[in-house]
């Protein structure tokens, strides 16, 4: 087991007066059998109370609003996190459901229809369609399938972070074959459903400080990856990023289908200005 520590802060500067900022946030490390969140704390400035309540996809959102006139919003979290590898070890994982023809039978498909079914960042158009057709898929358990999609999307794309936006979709990131982890993750999601696999999308944090040889000007960042379901085993993580299962490294805020269901700082402000954002994100191993 590892404990992590997070600290991760969001900065709103207005270049005009602002007020009544109504704003969710979605920045709880959530308890699970891979990680347990022991402390969590969020701060605004101004100082703001928070409504607290768990969404559909089961993520715990803070809700505050800002009434008072600002130039200037700071939303700061941070938690503790105990997080370890996947239990299974590597011993392959049997599913009934490695079969394509079971993963698109009624009752699986009517199951897990809001995994299966596209969005608007996973449109499954010709294009994706076509690239997904070219992963064979045959006769091949799923964890394996999963983890050869992985990989080809790893090796087949470029991470560009200048090459994309927050709006790109699966089919733009396949056009360009370069992109962030964000694109990755729509792009493998795509593919997934494509083959019968429900796979929703996963906010969090990936932590690599150990890996940059001691650089104290490496700064971290959010990241996102991708959960699929395997029948009788449950959900796993895969990177497509980093062509990686998920293991202690990796702390997850939350899940949902696609990014709009899990933004991790969102809202509305009345104001005539424009704004400027800075997110600050630190990762640190706490213990070995």
């Amino acid at each position: 087991m590892k404990k992590l520590e997070i600290t991760h802060i969001t900065r709103y500067t207005y270049s005009d007066l602002a007020q009544d900022s109504v704003n969710e946030v979605r920045l709880t490390p959530l308890t699970d059998k891979r990680q347990s969140c022991y402390h969590h704390a969020i701060t605004t400035e101004p100082v703001s109370a928070f409504f607290t309540y768990s969404d559909y996809f089961h993520n715990q959102v803070h809700a505050f609003t800002v009434n008072k006139i600002h130039r200037e919003l700071t939303i700061k979290m941070v938690s503790t996190v105990v997080t370890r590898d996947n239990e299974y070890g590597k011993e392959p994982i049997a599913s009934s459901y490695d079969s394509k023809a079971e993963r698109f039978g009624d009752s699986f498909q009517n199951e897990y229809a809001e995994y299966l079914l596209p969005t608007g960042y996973t449109a499954l158009t010709p294009e994706v369609k076509a690239y997904a057709d070219a992963i064979p898929d045959d006769g091949m358990p799923m964890h394996n399938l999963i983890a050869a999609i992985c990989a080809t999307i790893y090796f087949d794309f470029t991470y560009d972070p200048s090459a994309t936006s927050v709006q790109t979709t699966a089919l733009e990131t396949l056009k360009l074959r370069r992109g962030v982890c964000q694109d990755y993750a729509h792009l493998m999601i795509a593919i997934c459903r494509d083959k019968g696999i429900p796979a929703r999308y996963v906010s969090g944090y990936h932590f690599v400080g150990d890996l940059q040889g001691g650089n104290a000007d490496f700064t971290q960042a959010s990241h996102a990856w991708v959960e699929c379901l395997i029948p009788g085993a449950g959900w796993f993580g895969f990177d497509p990023t980093n062509n990686n299962e998920v293991n202690w490294r990796y702390v997850k805020l939350g899940h949902g289908r696609d990014y709009n269901d899990i933004v991790p700082v969102k809202g509305i402000y009345r104001g005539s200005g424009s704004q400027d954002l800075d997110v600050f994100v630190d990762v640190k191993l706490l213990e070995a």
